[in-house]
């Protein structure tokens, strides 16, 4: 009577499925094949391997991440040379304000190196909202280009000017001054004092429009 309700192993459980000869704690492992989908995946991705290896490694027919670094780095600095030594004033601002490759190069500085403190689109976060009218260490156009290359609030915001190259000290400057007036939420509140608009761009006189800052 004990043999005849004595529990089933799993070889009788399942006699016709294949079962691999490993046991590990009383548990065995069905002995199936990979699934075609999977094998699919496997064989693609060393044929891809292969066709990519040839095609940027042996034969060149199309440039490397390195190259094309390579080219935008050289292109940049043949860009920054016919440029010139920009200087941080008023006049160079406002003339790079007014320049759409100009602000895009503020615009990928500011992301590298300003985007983690001040928000990406500079809204603030734990540094200061840079699209209202208030600044806490702004008091004229020029005066953003300093705080960068030398900070300012006893190191809460940090010197840049032994990171970034003088221009794009001056490039990303004209980007946060741009920045100004779009009054976008962000976790802080107004902070610092409000202070008078940017001059214009063609008078040089202060009217009475928003444009463009940080705090």
């Amino acid at each position: 009577m004990a043999e005849a309700n004595a529990a089933p192993t799993p070889d009788e459980l399942l006699p016709d499925e294949p079962i691999t000869d490993h046991d590990y704690d009383g548990i065995r492992e069905f002995d199936n094949p990979s699934p075609l989908w999977l094998n699919f995946i496997f064989w693609g991705t060393v044929v891809f391997g292969i066709v990519y290896f040839l095609v940027y490694h042996v034969f060149h027919l199309a440039p490397s991440v390195a190259e094309l670094y390579a080219r935008a780095e050289k292109a940049y600095e043949e860009k920054a040379a016919s440029a010139g030594q920009l200087a941080m004033d008023e006049p160079t601002l406002l003339r790079l304000m007014q320049d759409p490759e100009a602000l895009k190069s503020g615009q990928a500085v500011f992301k590298t190196y300003c985007a983690s403190c001040h928000g990406p689109e500079g809204q603030g976060l734990v540094g200061p909202n840079l699209t209202d009218d208030a600044y806490k260490n702004v008091r004229t156009l020029a005066d953003i280009p300093h705080v960068i290359a030398e900070g300012a609030g006893g190191g809460a915001m940090p010197s840049w000017k032994k990171v970034l190259r003088p221009n794009d000290i001056v490039y990303v400057a004209a980007y946060v001054a741009s920045l100004r007036g779009k009054n976008l939420t962000g976790p802080r509140g107004e902070e610092g004092q409000r202070i008078p608009p940017w001059p214009s761009a063609d008078t040089g006189a202060r009217d009475g429009e928003g444009g463009g800052a940080g705090s």
